[in-house]
């Protein structure tokens, strides 16, 4: 890394080519000089004068200065790459027909009511064009016309369903929109071997400012959104320790250390100080280590595409921008054909202010070799306008949640663009759909999820009320009239009692939402039991390894509808603040209890606890899952019985419904009724959890031929089903016959696809509430 940081955020100022290489006795003394003797302080530390922003003009002539283009298609050629490798995985070409269900009664949860998908096969020609304009991105071909392809259908897909929304989806097309603004296609680009003025040419200054700022805020407003006290308390993500990627950490701190210290204390450091060491010279190689190690962590603990890869190829912008002449120029020459330029000058482009060249004799002789000096255009100016409104949008929006207060809940704003990632962790108790028939007065449940596929719209006044309105439309199909719409929905948020976070009282069909007012149906998140978390943790330390317990907390004058399944033969209530009514429905009976009294449940049945305190009751069920408890003990039992037969201590000989536990449990006769049901269990977990510990311990060139395999099977079903797609668009629908075979191709797994997608799938189960 050359010293100083004048290129690190302004880019190189022009120098002439010839005086690269021809430098007067006067320039060899002050290029021996103290780096303070030949630049101000300011200067070196941050590229630009004081000067340089004190007037409008100045500041338009910083903004359009001219600088090295090689950085920016590098990372021009990354990002397109990557999302044309993220299109078939997150953005979902692989599964569009599982994800749309063309001509279904589907839920929708789009930004805009009226966006609605194209039918099936013009989907796939939507994500088509996606992808080539990912592609033509990456090569730099037709660049203008791909970026308006990539981002006029990525804004289409994102817009049209809000349950998928995060974070990094909402970076990668702010990113997309800002490239279609830039020069990105002046290095390593086709264009330029099609058109010699854009090859090698300069870009204005205010290329990098613009994707730099972006990223420091990615980084910087994420930190300051960590400072939140659930975060620094170690409450958003203590499961996260538990992972193998801390074990390292383990040797040295108790697992509570690692989630507080390592987790939640070091992810809140490196957010707020990420974009400030990426910046200077000085800090920047570690804070390359630091944030290299950690997106590659995240892309082992979270399901999260492309994301880390992406951040990591923006880190290279915080470097000169003339680097990738330097890295590839170590490269031996046979390869410099197919490499980028290592060419030191870039040749002038209109899109950048030139300034006077210093006067002196030398000078004027090789004028020739030097731009000639340019003003400030019209253009010009409006592209510094719009980079310095840009830069203060994006600041603005994380904190604009007093405009859309419809969309508060108990986090603020439209999820995805306030950069609170990681920060809320969410988990469902209990879901009660509740209708009423407005004619007749029948009320019946729905099954929570019906009529769609996503789980999302549980934490979302915006998607309930979509969800919501959506019932309303499809339930008098089956005979429901003018159908009332009640959601019991129990969430707890960061480790809190689990509470409802809407009124189980409103009709949401007909409640009342606006994106400009508050929810007036949202119940307040009962931030004043948070000291009762420590206690938790005390109450769950002092429970054996076979009891549960599950921490509620309601309003006065509401009540809690649960039915206690058979299999948890030994649940509770105990009271811990406040004062409940038990009312246990098939004996018609009531029963008070006040804080620290307890009653036991029957189970197989309905009761009710009415909360009839003034303020808010907390009480806990504590259960035992009976079946579970004695399945474990038959497990234990034949693992012993299963140990002395293979070591010969077992004398008796078996009874045919236990061979099994010798011979092993074959495919033809997994459903023999001979074989004992448990054993049948027993086996196939056991088959199971050797099935995990194989992936576990797998060599590395295993582990990457699983993962390139899946991914080939992946990005072959979708390009497969984009074919088939567009060849009915264009001659129309073959035979049932031929489609069915066709489509049976294109699903074609290898033999480890189930047994992967059933593991990952128990692992979203587990991480599903990762990013918010």
């Amino acid at each position: 890394m050359e010293p100083g940081t004048s290129d690190a955020t302004a880019g190189a100022p022009y120098v002439e080519p010839s005086k690269a290489k021809k430098k007067s006795s006067k320039e060899k003394k002050q290029a021996t000089m103290a780096p303070s003797e030949q630049t101000s302080t300011m200067k070196r530390l941050f590229g630009f004068e004081k000067e340089d922003i004190s007037s409008w003009h100045r500041l338009v002539c910083l903004l359009n200065r001219p600088t090295d283009p090689a950085s920016l298609g590098i990372f021009r050629f990354l990002f397109g790459m990557l999302m044309a490798l993220d299109i078939t995985q997150e953005r979902g070409l692989s599964h569009l027909d599982y994800k749309y269900l063309d001509g279904a009664p589907v839920c929708r949860f789009p930004l805009f009511n009226f966006l609605k998908p194209l039918p099936m096969d013009w989907m796939f020609f939507v994500y088509f064009v996606m992808f080539l304009g990912a592609v033509g991105i990456m090569l730099g071909c037709f660049y203008r016309l791909a970026c308006l392809m990539f981002i006029s259908t990525y804004w289409y897909v994102f817009f049209l369903d809000k349950t998928t929304w995060n974070n990094h989806s909402y970076l990668y097309g702010l990113i997309g929109f800002q490239l279609t603004l830039m020069d990105a296609n002046r290095y390593w680009s086709l264009d330029g071997l099609r058109n010699p003025r854009k090859r090698n040419a300069h870009v204005p200054l205010w290329n990098y400012t613009l994707l730099r700022t972006q990223i420091f805020i990615v980084y910087f407003i994420a930190g300051v959104k960590k400072l939140d006290a659930d975060w620094v308390e170690g409450y958003s993500m203590k499961y996260l320790a538990h992972h193998w990627l801390f074990d390292p950490f383990k040797f040295i701190l108790p697992v509570e250390l690692v989630s507080l210290m390592v987790v939640h204390g070091g992810g809140l450091i490196l957010d707020l100080t990420a974009g400030y060491l990426l910046f200077f010279d000085a800090t920047r190689p570690v804070a390359f280590f630091f944030v290299s190690y950690f997106h590659c962590m995240n892309s082992q603990l979270f399901s999260i595409g492309m994301f880390s890869y992406t951040m990591l190829a923006t880190s290279a912008l915080f470097c000169y921008p003339d680097w990738p002449r330097r890295f590839f120029g170590r490269f031996p020459e046979f390869l410099q054909p197919i490499l980028p330029f290592i060419s030191p000058a870039p040749i002038p482009s209109s899109s950048c202010v030139y300034p006077n060249p210093p006067s002196g004799s030398g000078e004027q002789q090789e004028a020739h070799t030097t731009p000639k000096p340019t003003t400030p255009s019209f253009k010009h100016k409006l592209r510094a306008i719009f980079a310095i409104l840009y830069i203060m949008e994006q600041f603005f929006l994380p904190y604009s949640h007093f405009i859309t207060q419809g969309y508060n809940n108990w986090t603020n704003g439209l999820y995805g663009y306030s950069w609170d990632m990681m920060v809320h962790a969410r988990s469902h108790q209990h879901v009660k759909i509740t209708y009423r028939d407005g004619v007749t007065g029948e009320v019946g449940y729905l099954n929570p999820g019906v009529f769609t596929q996503s789980r999302r719209w549980k934490d979302h006044g915006d998607m309930l009320k979509q969800y919501a309105t959506c019932l309303g439309e499809n339930l008098p199909r089956f005979n429901i009239s003018n159908p009332e719409i009640y959601f019991d929905i129990w969430v707890s948020i960061n480790d809190r009692f689990q509470q409802r976070i809407f009124d189980p009282r409103v009709d949401i069909v007909k409640a009342d939402w606006s994106p400009f007012r508050p929810n007036s149906w949202l119940m307040p998140l009962l931030v004043d039991l948070s000291p009762w978390r420590t206690k938790f943790e005390e109450i769950e330390g002092s429970l054996d390894n076979q009891t549960e317990v599950v921490f509620i907390a309601d309003f006065p004058g509401l009540y809690l509808e649960n039915f206690v399944s058979e299999d948890l033969g030994n649940t509770s209530v105990q009271v811990l603040e406040g004062l409940v009514q038990v009312e246990i429905v098939d004996e018609n009976k009531n029963y008070s209890l006040q804080p620290g009294e307890k009653m036991q449940i029957p189970a197989g049945a309905y009761h009710k606890v009415y909360t009839v305190s003034e303020g808010p009751s907390c009480y806990m069920y504590i259960y035992v899952n009976t079946t579970e408890a004695e399945l474990q003990k038959n497990f234990t039992k034949l693992s012993e019985l299963q140990e002395k037969v293979r070591n010969g201590t077992e004398t008796e000989p078996l009874p045919p419904e236990l061979q099994p536990l010798i011979t092993g449990l074959d495919d033809q006769d997994s459903d023999n009724t001979v074989i004992d049901p448990v054993v049948r269990l027993f086996l196939k977990r056991q088959r199971r959890m050797q099935e995990v510990k194989k992936r576990r311990e797998a060599s590395m060139i295993e582990r990457f031929q699983r993962f390139a395999s899946k991914k080939y099977y992946s990005i072959r079903r979708g390009f497969l089903m984009t074919a088939i797609a567009l060849r009915n668009l264009a001659v129309g629908l073959p035979p049932i016959e031929q489609l069915t075979r066709e489509v049976a191709y294109a699903n074609m797994k290898e033999p480890e696809t189930e047994t992967e997608s059933n593991q990952d799938e128990r692992l979203k189960d587990e991480l599903g509430h990762g990013e918010l």
